[in-house]
């Protein structure tokens, strides 16, 4: 920890930063190096007007920098250089390429958590300085990026990582005994959202916040006894059995995924619920003609994030044609973003790049209105949340368990190739990324998490008296 209040902060202009480097000893150097070092001189020129609130302390080989102002308390994130590759991923990634460098250990962070805090809270001067000369430089240099850094063994090791996330070995090791792969609701018998940090995590608690989040989408989409529901995005039937077995529902859940079914069907015979629970390897588009009108609900848990903006119409055709006219209700619930961040279009980052390729957050307007158009005015909505914070102490959760469950061995079992420590320990650093990435943009409300509920014209609202 290299900062102290009693340090002043370097600072470095513009000029001076592109000065450091001269044409003459420019000329001296390897193509490589010269792009190296124009990389770091051009990001390094930006971040003292970026950066106006915390601190940040960046080390490389050829020194150390100051950039914004310490005091105490203040949010003080250290950046160690490992490699200088970092410097091109930057010029030519933006912050895609941060968390590239992150996972294969081109940079050491003092704290994952700390440093989105840091880029969310200069989030304006960010786009405005350091953003604008990504954008700018990398619409020049992409050209040159296999050159320096498509064909490396790091580059290759980031491609594979991308794909080795449809383990249920690896699920098992973070989620809950529910597995729900979704964000919690947590109350005051957990301590609330805050509860981990300010008492400490205990043994059972993301289980009980899990199963009331359960329990409250099915309440909410007025499950009893006897209904028949309808879910898009199976998981690991977490929400089905659960619905089969306390609210005495019978159900059809759909998933792309092989391996969730497996698991699933597994958990739904070992429940005893094989007659009430059907898992079918089936896209939503293709619900067979027998379901028209043939359910009394229906949810969807963060699936939505999967669908894509121009589908959302018929997603929302089909969950209108497989539901009741009358007595029928619908929940869904997605990350969303919040309606001035929302675009049909949204370029490729971390999450699109290593987590879910071709994802599209809503927002909950575009949902709403999509219910409203696609079903021809038969929906009306009844509730509106907004789970988002309690979303960071779910991401705290699952971390907190990766660490302690997750072995080398274990996942090695289902992709040999992680075997291979280095591979691995990129592999690990991904989700620990993922959890800090997302639990800062849903603290800061980058990003949003909605549940909709939807009845019938007509139908009688829940009474709350």
């Amino acid at each position: 920890m290299a900062s102290s209040s009693s340090q002043p902060c370097v600072q470095f202009s513009s000029s001076k930063a592109l000065q450091s480097t001269s044409l003459f000893s420019s000329s001296l150097l390897s193509p490589r190096s010269w792009i190296v070092s124009f990389a770091r001189s051009s990001i390094l020129s930006v971040l003292s007007d970026a950066i106006v609130i915390g601190h940040l302390t960046i080390s490389d080989s050829e020194g150390t920098h100051y950039y914004g102002k310490y005091q105490k308390g203040c949010n003080d994130v250290h950046l160690k250089i490992v490699n200088d590759n970092f410097w091109l991923r930057i010029l030519l990634s933006g912050d895609l390429g941060f968390s590239e460098a992150y996972m294969i250990g081109d940079i050491e962070v003092s704290s994952l958590k700390a440093c989105m805090d840091l880029w969310l809270e200069n989030q304006a001067g960010m786009e405005e300085t350091l953003s604008s000369t990504v954008a700018r430089v990398s619409s020049a240099l992409s050209a040159l990026y296999n050159s320096f850094l498509g064909q490396t063994r790091s580059q290759a090791r980031l491609n594979a990582i991308a794909s080795y996330d449809q383990s249920n070995e690896l699920f098992k090791a973070f989620l809950s005994q529910e597995m729900m792969y979704s964000c919690a609701l947590w109350s005051d018998a957990e301590g609330g959202v805050r509860g981990d940090l300010e008492d400490g995590p205990r043994p059972g608690d993301l289980e009980a916040a899990q199963l009331r989040k359960i329990r409250h989408v099915l309440t909410k989409a007025r499950v009893k006894p006897g209904d028949r529901v309808l879910e898009f995005g199976s998981g690991w039937g977490g929400l089905a059995i659960e619905a089969a077995r306390t609210f005495g529902a019978e159900v059809d859940t759909l998933t792309l995924s092989v391996e969730q079914k497996t698991l699933a069907e597994e958990r739904i015979r070992a429940a005893g619920l094989e007659g009430r629970v059907r898992v079918h390897l089936m896209d939503y588009r293709e619900i067979p003609a027998e379901w028209e009108k043939a359910f009394d609900a229906f949810v969807s848990i963060e699936m939505l994030e999967h669908v894509g903006a121009k589908h959302y119409n018929t997603y929302f055709k089909l969950v209108d044609f497989a539901l009741k006219a009358h007595g029928a209700a619908a929940v869904v619930s997605a990350s969303t973003f919040p309606e001035h961040r929302f675009s049909g279009y949204q370029a490729e980052d971390f999450m699109r790049r290593y987590m879910w390729p071709n994802s599209c957050l809503p927002s909950a307007t575009a949902l709403i209105t999509a219910a409203h158009t696609a079903g021809q005015g038969r929906f009306t909505l009844e509730g509106v949340e907004n789970h988002a914070a309690h979303y960071p102490r779910t991401l705290r959760e699952w971390g907190r368990r990766l660490d302690k469950n997750l072995t080398q061995d274990r996942i090695a079992k289902d992709y040999p190739a992680l075997r291979d420590r280095a591979d691995y320990d990129a592999f690990k650093r991904k989700w620990h990324y993922l959890f800090a990435y997302a639990g800062a943009g849903f603290a800061k409300g980058y990003i949003t998490c909605h549940m909709l509920t939807f009845i019938r014209p007509n139908d009688v609202p829940v009474r709350c008296d």
